[in-house]
């Protein structure tokens, strides 16, 4: 069974719109936890534009289930991961005027930065995922820094699926979960993932996790945010009934 991350960062972007207290993003997290979700994920940004660092430890605290903490390579944003000890970090790279994360870590020029921090992690016991590109030499250089998982970057493929010619970004990240597999990582993935193209990234073998936010909490605006993430819940568990590993050799 594919398990589901919720990244509510976008509860925390509405309330620091306004500076005060609502929408709570505790309170968010316990819906989600409620209604099937399997993780809590957020992101510490440098410019702390909507996780803010007593999210973090208030999260860390409170939630039942797991939590993932994605994170640039930041000295300051280190020592709260390392104060905190989540259940995983996912190191994705960060640009100060980017309005989301808009590509996968560039392993192979930050490796040797890269395999430092997964030293300190690990010495905390913290799991440590990297967000990559779908590349097989990128895949293969992750393993060999010590990471635990990778997590496929899918916005090639959401973009593609709007054009309908997402089956070569969907065969690459095909070919990169079996090279991951082949190397012992936990695969998961995320970025752009909604309602429309995920059932074709479930049926990507050895995939153990997705990451979602954005798309679940849009959603959440017209149905509730319990019943968004029960809805993809369902489409996460009907993997292949809409999108077969077949379509994957048409042009």
């Amino acid at each position: 069974m594919i398990e589901l991350g919720v990244n509510i960062d976008h509860v925390a972007t509405l309330r620091q719109a306004r500076g005060e207290a609502q929408p709570d993003v505790l309170e968010a997290a316990r819906i989600v936890e409620a209604t099937g979700a399997d993780g809590i994920t957020i992101h510490l940004r440098e410019d702390r534009r909507h996780i803010q660092d007593d999210d973090v430890y208030l999260l860390r605290r409170e939630i039942k289930t797991r939590l993932n903490l994605e994170m640039a390579l930041s000295e300051e944003i280190i020592a709260v991961a390392l104060y905190v000890v989540p259940d995983q970090v996912t190191i994705v790279p960060e640009k100060r005027r980017e309005l989301t994360t808009e590509g996968g870590l560039n392993v192979l020029r930050e490796h040797r930065k890269i395999e430092r921090a997964i030293v300190r992690f690990k010495k905390k016991g913290i799991k440590v995922s990297l967000f990559i590109n779908p590349l097989l030499n990128v895949v293969r250089k992750s393993a060999s820094l010590g990471a635990d998982a990778i997590e496929l970057h899918t916005g090639a493929y959401a973009q593609a699926f709007l054009r309908d010619s997402y089956v070569g970004q969907l065969r690459k990240l095909h070919m990169a979960a079996q090279e991951a597999h082949n190397f012992g990582l936990q695969i998961n993935a995320g970025h752009g993932l909604d309602y429309d193209n995920v059932t074709c990234v479930c049926n990507i073998r050895h995939l153990a996790e997705l990451n979602i936010g954005h798309s679940i909490i849009s959603k959440a605006v017209f149905i509730g945010l319990g019943n968004a993430v029960i809805e993809m819940k369902r489409l996460i568990t009907r993997r292949g009934k809409t999108c077969r590993p077949r379509q994957l050799k048409k042009k």
